[in-house]
Parts: structure tokens; sequence; C-alpha cells
């Protein structure tokens, strides 16, 4: 029998050859992350696969499941102890090899597999490595998954089967890009940057652009595990910094960049303006809904206030729902509306059919910005942009704050936040409107200013986000009132960018 996992072994020594080890915090609500070596190693690693292929039959899915690894110096090692526990209870594993995550899922639908684990640690830093896993195409597994994979590896409660197998799909990057590219080519001569910030998705992203026949202007595409300029991560200013410097120095249309397991795109515009992904959702949005009225999309409580009130979208008939951070989360609520589309601020975009499968790619969304920019021939992005009702917000900023004590974080400056309410208290000057609770605690007042604080689901940071309608002076005020609640609780630490 294979033992039971231990929260920590020490590692060079006999007890950290000989047994698995799995921090419990690394299952998270919706994917699962650890810090290789230190919080997992590889035993951990086939105990965690052969969890999630007794919760495969557990959950009655048919044993059949597809994988791959993001471009890391210990990925291919991880995929393989994965797929180790797995055939030990009895799945069949289709590995489609170095790949992105929408590579993975779309290798669900393409190689009529039910199940995927996609071993990424996505935008995390070095050191970092993960799981995104489902059982259910389009949608990943969510905290009620999580929390019984969690129950099963942590207990060493494992069903053993005969039946497991192993296969190697040659090539199936080529079956992916086919199907991206089965569209009419862009007609407008666009110039567009393709920034990888040296992740996997350099080896992908660039091919599919060229194929839709615009000229492609490689910026950090050559894969480097070391990622030696920054983390690909288009949610850090860093990276969309040094896109917005290749725009001014190429002349570029667009620039395009893409997380490190890419199902993320972050864009800049051609006067090198870096555009906040729940802003380029919103034009996605109003270009989408006049060829699909009265559409539903679904957006994350980060996101803009711009969906509920902009008048071009609400022309096309579109209905809004706000819903939880988190892909998991928002690509079910976008299968549970039929919706046409989700589009989260870290730059996770959903798109649905007939314009997608349902799950989250950043090369689809890639091509979507790109057949955009096509349909409105006489606007660059920038008056693209520039059509929005004028907002300011802020980046996503997370200050530290362990994953034990986060939660507790939460519910504090939730409550903090409730009892201003109550007692009829301002924040910046004004009454508090409204105060959403369906993901931390989004409180906003009577201008249309908001401010957002959420835990963080794959890191031990917290959320801030704040955004005003009315001044640049009252995004700075929220973001000091918010802090200055945050400030009472002693476990927050450091922010890793602000305003």
């Amino acid at each position: 029998m294979f033992p039971k996992p231990s929260p920590f072994l020490k590692t060079n020594t006999y007890e950290y050859e000989s047994a698995p080890m799995v921090k419990p915090t690394g299952f998270r609500e919706y994917d699962a992350r650890w810090l290789f070596e230190k919080e997992i190693n590889l035993m951990g690693v086939q105990a965690l696969g052969l969890g999630l292929g007794t919760l495969l039959h557990e959950m009655g899915v048919k044993p059949e499941l597809a994988t791959g690894h993001d471009f890391r110096s210990y990925s291919a090692s991880i995929k393989y102890a994965l797929v180790t526990g797995l055939m030990a209870a009895g799945v069949k594993v289709k590995d489609i090899g170095l790949a992105l995550s929408p590579m993975a899922y779309f290798a669900q639908f393409a190689l009529d597999t039910p199940a995927v684990a996609m071993i990424t640690a996505s935008h995390n830093d070095n050191g970092w490595t993960g799981v995104k896993m489902g059982a259910q195409r389009p949608v990943t597994f969510g905290p009620d998954e999580m929390g019984r994979l969690r129950d099963i590896v942590l207990g060493g409660k494992f069903r053993y089967a005969d039946g497991g197998g192993y296969e190697f799909v040659e090539n199936f990057p080529e079956t992916y890009l086919a199907d991206l590219t089965n569209r009419p080519k862009i007609k407008r001569k666009l110039r567009v940057v393709a920034a990888c910030g040296n992740g996997t998705a350099g080896a992908f992203a660039p091919k599919l652009l060229e194929r839709l026949g615009v000229e492609v202007i490689p910026m950090d595409v050559e894969l480097d595990w070391n990622f030696p300029k920054y983390n690909p991560n288009p949610e850090d200013m860093e990276m969309l910094h040094a896109m917005a410097a290749k725009v001014k120095e190429t002349g570029a249309d667009v620039a395009l960049g893409f997380d490190g397991d890419g199902d993320r795109c972050g864009v800049v515009d051609n006067n090198g303006e870096e555009i906040f992904a729940d802003k380029i959702g919103v034009m996605l949005a109003r270009d989408l809904g006049k060829l699909y009225p009265n559409s539903t999309f679904v957006v994350d409580v980060k996101s803009t206030g711009l969906y509920a009130t902009d008048a071009a979208l609400l022309a096309t008939g579109a209905k809004t729902d706000y819903w939880k951070t988190g892909h998991s989360y928002v690509k079910r609520r976008v299968t549970d509306l039929k919706a046409l589309a989700g589009f989260e601020k870290s730059g996770h975009f959903f798109f649905n059919a007939p314009v997608g499968r349902g799950y989250d790619d950043g090369l689809l969304t890639g091509v979507h910005v790109l057949e955009m920019l096509d349909r409105n021939p006489g606007k660059s992005m920038a008056d693209l942009y520039n059509d929005l009702p004028k907002t300011w917000g802020s980046p996503t900023m997370s200050p530290h704050c362990d994953d034990e004590k986060k939660y507790g974080v939460v519910e504090r400056v939730t409550k903090r936040f409730q009892d201003m309410q109550a007692r009829g208290e301002t924040i910046i000057g004004q009454k508090i409107r409204d105060i959403v609770t369906v993901n931390g605690i989004r409180v906003t007042v009577e201008d249309g200013t908001w401010g957002l604080v959420r835990a963080s689901s794959n890191k031990p940071e917290l959320v801030v986000v704040v955004e005003s309608p009315a001044s640049e002076a009252n995004l700075r005020a929220m973001f000091a009132a918010v802090d200055g609640v945050l400030r009472e609780n002693k476990e927050v630490g450091a922010y890793n960018q602000t305003i």
C-alpha cells in the first residue's frame, strides 16, 4: 500500500526519499499549488495522482485523462510522478507533452478524454508547481472536488485498480493550432507584438499569429525556465511596461502578452498604453454583443463597474453577472448560465459557443482581440479603448498574508465594513451605497467608487483592487481607506505593487 502523506519532511534525508510529503494548504479552491521540494516531493505527487484517480472512480467518470506540462525545469518530472499514481488507480493517460493549459483543455475534446490534469504553476514564480484538474469538460474542479481530493490524498484513502495505461500523443500542438486557425485570416494589415516572457507560450503564440496573417514582432519568445527578464504574468506591471516599450520602439498596432501556461492574455495599445484586462473585456463584450445581441456575460468581482453601466454595451441587450474570482468559478458560471463569454480582471477569458468551447485560452483571446480590430478598420486599439467611459482603476495589488491566516483576515475586514455601513459611517466622505460579499468584500460608495478585498486562491496573499468613475483622487482615497482597514490586522504584509 502507498504510504499516507506527511505534511512536512526534511530534504536530503532518508525519509524524504522514502515517503510522500504533501502540505495540506496546497489544495486551493480550484486548483493545487505547492513549492516543489519544500511543500511537496515526487512521492507526494504520486499520491496526488493516486488520489485523483480514486476521485475519478468515485465520481463515476470514465478513467481516461489528458495531461501535459509547462516549461519549467521540474515540470516533466512532476508530470511523470503524477502519471505513475494515476496508472496505479487504473487510469488511462494520454500525454500531450509540453503544452499550454488551454491545449490540455482542448485535448479533452479532441482526444475524447473526460478528465484533464495539467502540470503548471501558471504565473507563479519559479519553485512553484501545481495541477489544474477537471472531469467535466469544459469546467475544472471547484471547492467541492478539491476538498474531496484533499481528504482522499491526506487520508491515504486510495483505490487501486487494473487497466491503467500510458500513451504519448505525438505532435498534438499542431492539432491545437490547426483548430484555432480554422477561421478566416485577418484582412487588416496589423503589426502585433507577441510577448511571452520566455514562458511556454513562446513555442506556440508566434506560430498562431503568423498563420492568422498578421506581422509578428516576437518578444521574449525563447523558452527559458529561468525567466531572466520578468515572470511571464501579463497582470504584472513589469511585463506590461516591457510590452509598452516594445510597442513604442516598433510602432506596432497592439501587443499581446501571454502568461506562463498560456491561459491568460494582456493587451497594450498602439500608443503604448497598458489596458487592464477588465477594460479589454468590456471592449470585446461590446464587439461580440453587436454580433450576438442579448447575450449574457459573466465577470469577476475584481472587474470594472462599466459592465453594468456602459451605454454602448447595454444597447446590445447585454446582461452582466458579477461572480466569484477564479478561473474555475467563472468557467462554471459561464457554462451554467450559457453565457457568451466570461471575463476576469486577471486576463482569464472564457469564450463559449459559438465563439469558443467555454474554457480559458489566452491565445484565443488574442485572436478575438485581432478580429475585433479587423471589424473596426477605421479605429486603432487606442481609439477603441478611448471610446470607453473614463474610469480610474488600480492594478491587482497583493499584500502578503499567510495561507493559514488570510481567510480570517478577510472575514474581519468584511465585518468591519458591514459594521460601518450599519452605523451610517462614511468612506472617502461618502455613504456606503452597497456591499457585495460573493467573494471577499466589494464596498461601493455613492459616486460609484469601489474597493475590493479578497483572499488569493493560489498564493499566500490578499487581493486588493480599487476603481473610481469620478476621479483619480477618489481612487487614491479609496485605496487609503481600504488599506487603513487592512492595517488593523497585523497579519497583513507588504504589497507586491501599489498605485
